[in-house]
């Protein structure tokens, strides 16, 4: 006959499963009404819908979130009647855009998911405040800190305005992948925009091989897929290129054209986080960049 001290292990094994259990339901029904109330909180206007005169749902509904996020509109439904599902951190970028969440609501939503945020945030705690002071002294030479997805962790005045007003763009789209084929004057600024970035795109292959299972690198690539035919016709070359310095020209909106030369100096014994500067190859770009560093700490 089992006796309870001989059944007693059995039910301290089972109590932390229904704990987690529990507090995996928490979450999902928090979910679930969080997003509820960011969907009925959101105009159509604030997407680009039309209102419609027989609207009577307050604010969106839930077949266009779902289709505003590429996802099922039963899946959605599923999210918030807090079934138990499975959600991707590709879809919780979706949903965050597509809901308009700011920072604090962005995190909110994945740790209520049980999710790692892959994208960069506006401050990135292995920029030191020594690398930003040395940022800082290379000006007006442009330079940056990037990791080795391209996201732009930091930079100096001067890189700010170098291609475009960098201060400008979400943090979430500081990519020089996402800028060089996707946003139009940054595109605009680089004078062999085909040759760059075909190059880009093979180095961000040959990047990508030691990460091919990480979320953060897969919704990069799914997003420039997505939105550039550019970046898909390059990517589908399987072209592969390592780092290497290189002459550039940029058509600059405030001082006109530039020629630097590229350098990459890794911040360690990976080819991972690096500041990147551009060095002026002339003095006419010499002159330029210091008017560029004047009037960036003029705004």
């Amino acid at each position: 006959m089992t006796t309870m001290a001989q059944r007693a292990p059995e039910g301290r094994t089972q109590a932390p499963r229904v704990r987690a259990a529990a507090a995996s339901e928490i979450r999902r029904h928090e979910l679930a009404a969080f997003l509820r109330h960011r969907r009925e909180h959101i105009a159509p206007e604030q997407v680009g819908l039309p209102r419609g005169a027989r609207r009577r749902t307050p604010g969106l509904r839930r077949e266009e979130v779902a289709h505003l996020s590429a996802v099922g509109v039963t899946w959605y439904t599923w999210l918030e009647q807090a079934r138990d599902i499975q959600v991707s951190v590709q879809v919780l970028d979706a949903l965050a855009r597509t809901l308009l969440l700011d920072p604090s609501e962005r995190a909110h939503l994945f740790q209520l998911a049980d999710a790692s945020d892959p994208t960069p945030a506006t401050t990135c705690p292995s920029v030191t405040p020594a690398m930003r002071a040395l940022l800082a002294q290379l000006d007006p030479v442009p330079a940056c800190l990037q990791n080795s997805r391209y996201d732009i962790l930091a930079y100096n005045r001067t890189y700010s305005l170098l291609l475009c007003d960098v201060d400008a763009v979400p943090p979430e789209d500081r990519n020089c992948m996402v800028l060089s084929f996707t946003h139009p004057e940054w595109r605009s600024s680089i004078v062999h925009l085909e040759e760059t970035t075909r190059l880009m795109a093979a180095r961000f292959r040959a990047a990508m091989a030691g990460h091919l299972a990480e979320p953060a690198w897969k919704m990069l690539l799914t997003r420039l897929r997505a939105e550039s035919a550019d970046f898909r016709a390059a990517w589908d070359r399987h072209e592969v290129v390592g780092a290497r310095t290189k002459r550039k020209e940029f058509r600059n909106a405030h001082v006109g054209r530039l020629v630097v030369d590229h350098t990459d100096l890794w911040l360690g014994p990976a080819l991972g986080p690096r500041m990147v500067t551009y060095t002026p190859a002339d003095e006419v770009t010499r002159e330029r960049l210091e008017k560029l560093h004047a009037l960036a700490l003029s705004r």
